[in-house]
């Protein structure tokens, strides 16, 4: 799927990833959450290979947020807790407060203590969506992976989840998939993604003046 794909993100730095469906995008996002591993080639985490390090660790270092939220059945602080789970009421409720979030808890009959069912049925997909960047940032991971965790939502919503995920992204090293301008034009670097190779890699007003693919 992918053929001669070398890059690296100092840290801090936004990667944001674009190029046509199917040219392999998702791929690296999973190559770099160890849900694939490589045939070839290896993926480095502060010079270390991660197919060395423990699934635990990876998790402690890495959050995702992807495009379909991932939600359990069971309260809103439970799910919360899942990157964290010694997170307290006060944690979570000042973290949601922190993304501009502060005001879903209270549209809620119990608060944190709220049940959720599984995916989160019955709360919008906003809402799902901002709980799921609440977690992460409990969670506190070194590298943020983004996977079109805006496309499905309404100008709306994502104007609100935009707002969280800026909280969420500063300090952080953060790879980004995604089509939308908005999201892709503020990336330090972006690289475009064509048929299991990287074609072009800039800003984007590098790549605009190129005229290329990109542009």
């Amino acid at each position: 799927t992918l053929r001669d794909v070398s890059w690296s993100a100092r840290a801090g730095e936004v990667i944001a990833l674009v190029g046509p469906t199917g040219a392999g995008k998702s791929t690296v996002v999973n190559l770099l959450c160890r849900f694939y591993e490589p045939l070839a080639g290896r993926v480095l985490l502060d010079g270390r290979d991660i197919a060395d390090a423990t699934l635990a660790s990876l998790e402690r270092q890495i959050g995702v947020v992807l495009q379909e939220p991932v939600l359990f059945g069971g309260t809103v602080l439970e799910n919360l807790r899942y990157g964290r789970p010694e997170t307290t009421e006060a944690e979570a409720r000042a973290t949601l407060e922190s993304i501009g979030a502060g005001w879903f808890l209270d549209k809620l009959p119990q608060g944190l203590h709220s049940p959720l069912e599984q995916r989160g049925v019955g709360i919008s997909q906003g809402e799902r969506q901002l709980l799921c960047v609440a977690r992460a940032l409990l969670a506190d991971p070194a590298v943020l992976v983004l996977d079109e965790a805006t496309s499905s939502l309404d100008t709306r919503s994502e104007a609100a989840l935009a707002q969280a995920l800026e909280v969420l992204m500063r300090g952080r090293t953060t790879v980004v998939v995604a089509h939308r301008l908005s999201t892709v034009r503020r990336a330090d670097r972006i690289l475009y993604v064509d048929d299991g190779r990287i074609v072009e890699s800039g800003t984007h007003r590098e790549l605009v003046a190129a005229g290329g693919p990109y542009a």
